[in-house]
């Protein structure tokens, strides 16, 4: 029988909250964690070759094994994958193979699936899809190289190469350009930096346009992170660059159907399989071919998925934002950032098949890169009084049921401490 779970509430305090956290964490038989990866239990950094992960964590993650997996944008694998972050963490990738301490779970927005020792797949895509994504990495650099030639006073020459090099993420199934190092080599020049987001965003058009040519027209899309939500035409809005905030740094290259919200059915589809035998989505069930609207999707959980086996889960992200736009003497709200579709989606599944499912936000304004709002708390520390939208923005319908102000290393930490009494409690000791 499952043990009798805390309920939250919202008069809890932070402390309180935490510590119910905790104890679903150790006793929920029925569980399933999804979380994402970078400001989560990685800081947040403008280089992401010197992102570093605690092997304290991931050990922890091995006590919800089949129960605990990550939904990212990056990847597993490759140069600036996590794979070789785990790897580091323990000195080399034997202990990792041998143990099974790879993160589990989906990549690249949730085309790249990995198990726990490494085995890495890309279920619904082509090798033309791969072959076109190997040639943007080129491109990038060759955009980047012309904004540094074009505007040399931007950059000093001594550090274009390096600068480059930090920029251009080659992943498999995800190119990106990441302009965190080019916004701090800036120092503040906002025209620059706003020249250098428009040069990409360009750039991206013209690679939709040469995919389109190639006869892969419906293959990919443009990710843009932090953004501003979406246009009439479904595409994600550029988060432009203020005095204080370096706005959209992230341009991601991806494939269609690479959406975290339709991620989090796939989980669900290999969670079912591996409570009953069965998958109620179908063995090769995917995210390029499964629907992509949040209602679509709602529609399919409630058709499929036996509610009396639905797990209590916990989305866990750090990216979200709501911005306040004037338009015709009114407030209107752009709502995006890349965690929010999956952490409203694990939102809608527990209100539609009654389960007390938890979104929980991690506060990871306090690393190198400085897109991320930081929470507002009360003096003593208990009651969050802003979260990390807009403050007027009543109507937001993510409601996010506990925060880690302190970032990563109080999720982690409580992540940890959980782990250890869950093994405790499975070991009956």
């Amino acid at each position: 029988m499952e043990t009798c779970l805390p309920v939250l509430s919202p008069d809890d305090s932070l402390p309180q909250k935490h510590e119910k956290l905790a104890r679903i964490l150790t006793d929920a038989d029925n569980l399933l964690v999804i979380q994402d990866l970078d400001g989560v239990c990685m800081g947040l950094v403008k280089d992401p070759l010197t992102r570093t992960i605690a092997p304290e964590y991931v050990w922890a993650t091995r006590a919800f094994d089949g129960h605990f997996f990550v939904l990212t944008n990056g990847e597993h694998c490759g140069q600036r994958g996590v794979n070789g972050i785990v790897e580091r963490a323990f000195g080399g990738a034997e202990l990792v193979r041998e143990r099974g301490l790879y993160l589990p779970g989906l990549a690249a927005g949730g085309v790249q699936w990995q198990d726990c020792y490494g085995n890495v797949s890309h279920p619904g895509v082509s090798e033309a899809e791969l072959a076109f994504l190997r040639s943007v990495p080129g491109r990038l650099r060759a955009r980047l190289c012309d904004f540094c030639q074009r505007y040399p006073e931007a950059i000093a020459p001594a550090l274009v190469e390096k600068t480059i090099a930090a920029s251009v993420l080659d992943n498999v199934a995800s190119p990106t350009a990441n302009l965190n190092t080019f916004y701090d080599c800036l120092h503040g020049d906002v025209k620059s930096y706003g020249r250098l987001q428009r040069a990409m965003e360009s750039l991206m058009d013209e690679l939709l346009q040469a995919a389109a040519e190639q006869g892969l027209g419906d293959s990919f899309f443009v990710h843009l992170a932090p953004n501003l939500g979406k246009d009439v035409r479904g595409r994600e809005v550029l988060y432009p660059v203020s005095a204080s905030d370096s706005g959209t740094t992230d341009f991601q290259f991806m494939l269609r159907g690479a959406l975290k919200e339709v991620g989090v059915l796939a989980i669900l589809n290999r969670y079912y399989h591996r409570r009953t035998g069965t998958y109620p989505f179908g063995p090769d069930f995917n995210v390029r071919s499964a629907p992509h609207r949040h209602d679509e999707l709602l529609a399919l959980v409630r058709e499929r998925l036996d509610p009396d086996l639905m797990p209590v889960t916990i989305a866990v992200g750090d990216t979200v934002t709501s911005r306040a736009e004037t338009v015709h003497g009114s407030n209107e709200f752009r709502r995006g950032g890349s965690d929010r579709g999956f952490l409203e989606l694990v939102q809608a599944i527990g209100r539609a098949i009654g389960r007390d499912n938890i979104v929980v936000y991690v506060d990871s304004s306090g690393g190198e890169v400085k897109n991320r709002k930081p929470l507002v708390l009360s003096n003593d520390g208990n009651t969050v009084i802003a979260g990390p939208g807009d403050p007027s923005d009543r109507d937001d319908p993510l409601a996010i049921d506990i925060v880690f102000p302190g970032g990563h290393k109080q999720y982690t930490t409580l992540l940890q401490t959980a782990a250890r009494d869950r093994t405790t409690k499975r070991d009956g000791r």
